[in-house]
């Protein structure tokens, strides 16, 4: 693994960095990220999926085509009959997966087109080799190297496909009578075979996981605050617009709070920047904290200014919380002699609360938070004004 901890710290905490850290050798996750990364995973796959679904009934149809030139006439129904049920199934399978509204069915349908390509096409050689030993059964090594690379699957997956495939193979050439030697043979030739696919997509595996906690974690130094964990304000003007748009749709108020600590220059110039960086975390957590339920968000403006963005919500209940805010910060107790204002550290705010219409635009409830957080400064400070 390359090595990543000269960054790590500076997106702590995050579960993503965490898991980087710790490794992944065993190409497992934490459970909360196992999650994650397999649903990642089939949304990522799905044209891949498609695609490799498509030329699988190609290159089926095509196998269909060459078995009426080369199979005697005495097997040849037997054989087009497993090619036809075949067939049915993968079009089954495909038709489903293409709909994309069954993605909890994703994986099962693909590992179910592996399965009946690998089982109908061990069934055919097993068939067809009963007079005539010289019919290729190389055809399942491409079965298994579809399930390792063209479909998306994880190593487990694609491992389990190809045992059950191969399983199906020497079954049905000892029902078919191949000689032993011939069948050992054979069975080591797709054995290894699938030693290769499989360390292969062990290294697929893996890249795709670290790709996958890396790009998280790009997306966390993006559009969060690395000191706070916060989102940032790049990410509160994206969230922002979104969520007026739904409260638009919705016919719900949004209310914005907007948090300035009291005389942070002072206390930087009293206490160091150590100590403001520590004070401006202990704020952060307190704005995580307030913003707890799926749509509100905490952000970190800049400096020592913060938001609060509050969705579906009267104007009187956001300014309770506005005030369990500055109460919060003021009940934590954290010394400051250089302020005018109390002998701690303390926040003033400014509270605003808007339902969008046709007439109301998404600056003006910034603006009113913006005017409500001079008036509170203005007014003394270490208050709420909304």
């Amino acid at each position: 693994m390359p090595n990543f901890h000269a960054w790590l710290d500076e997106v702590r905490p995050s579960p993503y960095a965490d898991q980087l850290s710790l490794g992944f050798r065993g190409l497992r996750f934490a459970r909360a990220l196992e999650r994650e990364y397999r649903a990642h995973l089939l949304d990522d796959s799905f044209e891949l999926k498609r695609f490799a679904l498509s030329v699988a009934m190609v290159i089926w149809l095509a196998l269909a085509v060459l078995d009426l030139l080369v199979v005697p006439a005495s097997h040849l129904a037997w054989v087009l009959g497993v090619r036809f049920v075949v067939l049915v199934i993968l079009l089954v399978c495909a038709a489903l997966i293409l709909q994309r509204r069954h993605t909890h069915l994703l994986l099962p349908l693909s590992m179910a087109c592996i399965l009946t390509l690998g089982v109908g096409a061990a069934l055919i050689v097993g068939i067809v080799h009963q007079v005539d030993s010289g019919y290729p059964y190389e055809g399942l090594l491409l079965v298994s190297m579809a399930a390792y690379f063209l479909v998306g699957l994880r190593l487990s997956e694609a491992l389990a496909c190809s045992l059950v495939v191969l399983t199906a193979y020497v079954v049905a050439e000892l029902l078919a009578g191949l000689p032993a030697a011939r069948l050992i043979n054979n069975v080591l030739f797709l054995a290894f075979g699938n030693l290769t696919g499989a360390v292969g997509c062990y290294l697929l595996e893996y890249k795709s996981r670290e790709h996958f906690l890396v790009s998280r974690l790009m997306r966390l130094l993006a559009y969060h605050d690395s000191l706070t964990g916060l989102h940032n304000r790049r990410s509160f003007n994206r969230q922002f617009e979104r969520l007026w748009r739904q409260a638009q749709r919705d016919g719900k108020p949004l209310a914005l709070l907007l948090c300035d600590i009291d005389h942070f220059k002072a206390y930087n110039d009293c206490y160091g920047h150590q100590a403001g960086d520590a004070a401006l975390q202990r704020v952060g957590m307190l704005i995580e904290q307030a913003a707890r339920r799926p749509l509100d968000m905490g952000v970190r403006l800049g400096g020592e200014e913060f938001a609060l963005l509050l969705f579906d919500i009267a104007a009187d209940e956001a300014r309770q919380r506005a005030e369990a805010l500055r109460q919060s910060l003021e009940a934590a107790a954290i010394a400051h002699r250089g302020s005018d204002s109390a002998e701690v550290l303390t926040m003033s705010i400014g509270v605003a609360c808007l339902t969008p219409g046709v007439q109301a635009e998404l600056e003006q409830l910034y603006e009113q938070a913006d005017r409500a957080l001079y008036e509170a400064k203005a007014f003394g400070r270490n208050q709420v004004a909304a």
